[in-house]
Formats: C-alpha cells, structure tokens, sequence
C-alpha cells in the first residue's frame, strides 16, 4: 500500500484472543479459635468517655427540649386563660350593668307602689350601724320593730 492510501483508510483494530491473567481462587480454611483478643485499656476509657459525652449531650438536649415544649404549652394556656379573663371581665360589666339598673330607686318605688305599698312613716326606718373593723365580730341583736298593718 502507498503511504496515500495508508493516509485516507480508517484505521483498523485487530482483536486479540487474549484476554489477560485467569485468576484463581483456592479455598482455605482459616481456624482463629485459638486468637484471643486482648483489650487495650486506653481505647476502652476513650470509649467510656465517649460514651458519658453522649449521655450528656443527650441529657442537654432533651432538657433544652423540653423547656421549648413547657414553654409552648405555657404560651397557650396562658392565652386560653387570657380569653377567658375577657370573657369574665365582660360578664362581669354586664352584670354591674344589670345591678345599677335593678337598684334604681326610682324602678323601686314604682314597683313598690303598683304593689300598694306606702312611702314610710318618719321613724320606721332603723338604720344599721356599720363598723369600721371588718374583722371584729358583731353581735346580734333583737330589737323591738313596730309593724303597721296597711290592709
């Protein structure tokens, strides 16, 4: 061939038979029951320690998310509790609300009068004496009350 057909054919590889090194295993029994294994004191303290650091860590750890959970917890109660103090402070307006219109004298007395009741005669009314001591303690008493008959 001349060296211009050399130049434009493809160039072509030859396949070998040749596949490389047969490799070969052999069985062979290893017996290790006679080993004994001897401890190394220093990797055995270096695992205890290892050991007791994760303890601790575990130990931060589960403190620390704990504390977050309570606190979560907390935060909720004390908003349920919140709202229930609302509730309560607007019952509790609504009942003075209530009371100051059930104590106004004049619904009394118009009250009293469709009842057939009378204005009371100057004497009749016996006033209490309040004492200034809450923590005293207060004596009953009777006293001679006059009734008037208005049938």
């Amino acid at each position: 061939m001349s060296a211009l057909a050399m130049q434009s054919a493809p160039y072509v590889r030859s396949k070998s038979c040749w596949l490389g090194t047969p490799e070969i295993y052999f069985r062979k029994q290893i017996d290790n029951s006679r080993l004994v294994k001897v401890e190394d004191p220093r990797r055995g303290r270096e695992m205890k320690l290892f050991g007791f650091a994760l303890c601790c860590l575990f130990l931060l750890v589960m403190g620390y998310a704990l504390q977050h959970f309570r606190a979560i917890e907390y935060g909720y109660k004390i908003e349920s509790l919140r709202s229930q103090r609302d509730g309560l402070v607007e019952m509790n307006r609504a009942l003075r609300l209530e009371e100051a219109s059930l104590r106004d004298p004049e619904r009394i007395d118009m009250m009293a009068r469709k009842l057939g009741m009378q204005s009371p005669q100057p004497g009749q009314v016996v006033r209490m004496e309040v004492s200034t001591e809450t923590t005293a303690p207060v004596m009953a008493s009777i006293a001679p009350v006059a009734v008037i008959s208005g049938w």
